[in-house]
């Protein structure tokens, strides 16, 4: 029984530590294996085997076509990236300046093949093809079968879905008709059909389903606007009048429909929040969708809980602490620095760099687990800036996207494990090169 209970509490302790760490939407997420921004855009999420896999665009060098990357994680939270698992070729159409844009992947059990559609086009989008990928391996190599406008109709922003009976649909956004489901052919390589078509102009499709109610989500064809939602008990109609699902004028909290999955009892909604002037500063708007009958409604904490069981939480209280407080240590050149838009008005700059000034903020109240705190920072510069974070004898790199202006903080999200009582956390160089301005930290309460 001794041995039973110590079981129990180890699983309880497990699951108190993966609970605790928080998505921050919008902020710097800074991936293992890279060191840098998650480059993802546009991509779904894919579970095997209680593994998480994000699959998505890399805009680390601009708009045109480098890769398709593929992330793993157990916690939705901590990811690492894993592979490419289509790259830049030559010519054809993944070489250079070509468009390869929203790839999705799904499963076909009958063939035992992961299959990947995605947006085809060339510079200038005149194209708008699909094409189509097939793997034996989640993340492994793709192989890519070629392109084609599907059903001979204009195809750009698309999105899959597959049925609880294994059917599976290519939504299509086609410009000159509306929005397309089509049903794709058994091994989900071709197209069988059109089963619906939307006569109103959206983008950027996701489809979900719950209880027997289909979910269509999408955005309409602007930079940005309240993206919207419909709903039917089959998938040829008859369809609800397009909603919203976020309060009018938010603009989907600044975010365009990408992709919606479940995770326990809770449904994630996967946003681009995207920076056209340079793409890979672009962030990602992960926020709780709530569905109830036929209703959907978005919600928006800052920062937040996604438990791989039971419902998601709001992340809670939390503390500030000033990088400029008296009660830190600023060395090797690190120094407080005037920030109009930073709470009092001030923040550290100079960390790293060739003296590697360093800043230790003390006094980090912990609770012997892992821990997400928001890192308020400013990085006028157009790339990512990098510091190494140590904490309690364990060090990590964290990136820092540039911020809005270079005048108002942004945020990127540290996981790190505190210790009971107070935690010094220290920021320094990486490879010689200065980080960000370091405003302040967020820290949940224990």
């Amino acid at each position: 029984m001794l041995l039973i209970n110590r079981l129990i509490s180890i699983l309880a302790l497990a699951q108190a530590t993966v609970a605790s760490l928080q998505i921050v939407p919008g902020a710097t997420w800074t991936a293992d294996g890279t060191n840098q921004h998650i480059q993802a855009h546009g991509g779904g999420i894919i579970e095997v085997d209680s593994t998480y896999y994000w699959i998505g665009e890399n805009k680390l060098d601009g708009s045109a076509f480098q890769s398709i990357n593929c992330y793993s994680s157990t916690n939705l939270v901590e990811w690492t990236f894993v592979s490419e698992l289509l790259s830049r070729q030559g010519s054809g159409d993944l070489g250079p300046n070509r468009v390869v844009e929203r790839p999705k992947v799904i499963y076909n059990e009958a063939t035992s093949t992961y299959v990947m559609w995605m947006h085809i086009d060339d510079s200038s989008y005149k194209e708008a093809k699909t094409g189509v990928a097939t793997s034996f391996s989640v993340c492994g190599q793709y192989n890519y079968l070629g392109s084609f406008r599907p059903l001979g109709q204009q195809s750009r922003d698309i999105g899959l879905f597959k049925d609880d009976d294994s059917s599976a649909y290519l939504l299509t956004e086609d410009r000159p008709n509306g929005l397309r489901i089509n049903r794709l052919t058994d091994d989900y390589t071709n197209l069988d059909s059109t089963i619906y078509l939307f006569p109103e102009h959206i983008e950027a499709p996701a489809m979900y389903k719950q209880d027997g109610v289909y979910f269509l989500f999408g955005s309409q064809l602007t930079a940005t606007n309240d993206n919207k939602y419909t709903t039917a008990t089959d998938l040829q109609g008859t369809w609800s009048s397009w909603a919203n699902f976020a309060p009018s004028g938010t603009h989907t909290y600044d975010s365009q429909t990408n992709f919606i999955f479940g995770v326990g009892n809770s449904v994630v909604y996967m946003g681009d929040r995207w920076k056209s002037s340079n793409l890979m500063a672009s962030t990602y708007i992960w926020l709780p969708l709530t569905i109830q009958g036929t209703q959907a409604s978005l919600q928006n904490p800052g920062s937040w809980i996604l438990p791989l069981d039971g419902t998601w939480s709001a992340g809670g209280a939390t503390t500030t602490i000033e990088a400029e407080s008296s009660n830190n240590i600023l060395s090797n050149g690190a120094k407080t620095v005037s920030c109009s838009g930073c709470s009092g008005r001030k923040s550290v700059g100079w960390i790293g760099g060739s003296g590697n000034g360093t800043l230790k903020i003390r006094g980090v109240a912990g609770a012997s687990s892992m821990t997400t705190i928001r890192v308020q920072f400013e990085n006028g510069d157009s790339a990512q800036r990098y510091v190494t974070v140590s904490v309690n004898g364990e060090s990590q790199i964290l990136a820092f996207l540039p911020s809005q202006d270079g005048n108002t903080p942004a945020s990127s999200a540290l996981h790190v494990r505190l210790q009971v009582g107070s935690n010094t956390i220290t920021f320094s160089g990486y490879q010689g090169q200065y980080g960000p301005d370091i405003d302040r930290l967020v820290v949940p309460n224990s």
